[in-house]
């Protein structure tokens, strides 16, 4: 059988032939070239000025900022640089030799002045005075110590113990004898045989109690002042 072929074979190879390799052009293949009257001149290139305007209805224009071209300044006299400098070397005062020091058996010189031989700070005026940075910093740190010397005694004021009245503390020991009394009887009351956990377990329970209102009472009996605290 024969080998099919396209229709369209034709129109691709001419397609294909007349977009090849586009990027491998340098432009037109024929430039215009420049007519011989169009020459480049010289400083046809460079900013024009618009044209002045002139005086319409006699109106005046503003005055430039630029002098005119037939503005000539006024010539002065010469002086005589020549005299004036020999006179002025006359009647100078001769200037005084810059101070050295010498260190070394070889002349090895150096200005004294920047050396620190010379006492150059303490001519100031505000020598030995207190910076005011110094200053203000030092009341900064005085008014935040007092601040918080303030808030301490405050807090202290405010946790400061009770002294307690003497009505108080008979009122308060009665309380505790009357306890006493009561947990004594309990005590009494329990059996002699404690053969159970929980009998052995209450014992030491009123036990420990009686032994704390004991060492309570005579706190209180043995101390005139008694202080309590607020928390």
């Amino acid at each position: 059988p024969l080998r099919y072929i396209s229709k369209f074979r034709t129109s691709v190879k001419q397609e294909a032939k007349k977009n090849k390799s586009q990027w491998k052009t340098m432009g037109p293949a024929k430039v215009a070239v420049p007519s011989p009257n169009d020459f480049l001149q010289k400083r046809s290139k460079e900013p024009k000025l618009a044209p002045r305007k002139k005086e319409q209805d006699g109106k005046k224009l503003p005055p430039l900022s630029v002098p005119p071209r037939t503005y000539r300044p006024v010539i002065r006299i010469k002086k005589n640089f020549i005299n004036r400098n020999a006179l002025a070397a006359i009647r100078g005062v001769p200037k005084k030799p810059r101070p050295f020091c010498v260190d070394s058996r070889q002349g090895d010189k150096y200005p004294l002045e920047p050396s620190g031989l010379v006492p150059k700070y303490i001519k100031k005026k505000n020598y030995g005075a207190t910076p005011k940075y110094v200053t203000r910093r030092n009341e900064e740190i005085k008014r935040e110590e007092e601040e918080y010397e303030a808030s301490v005694v405050e807090q202290l004021k405010k946790r400061a113990m009770k002294q307690l009245s003497d009505e108080e503390k008979t009122s308060i020991l009665q309380a505790l004898k009357k306890n006493w009394e009561e947990t004594n009887r309990q005590f009494q009351c329990l059996p002699v045989q404690t053969d159970t956990r929980y009998k052995r377990m209450h014992k030491q329970r009123l036990e420990l109690k009686l032994k704390q209102l004991e060492h309570d009472i005579e706190a209180l009996e043995k101390h005139k002042g008694v202080y309590i605290a607020n928390e």
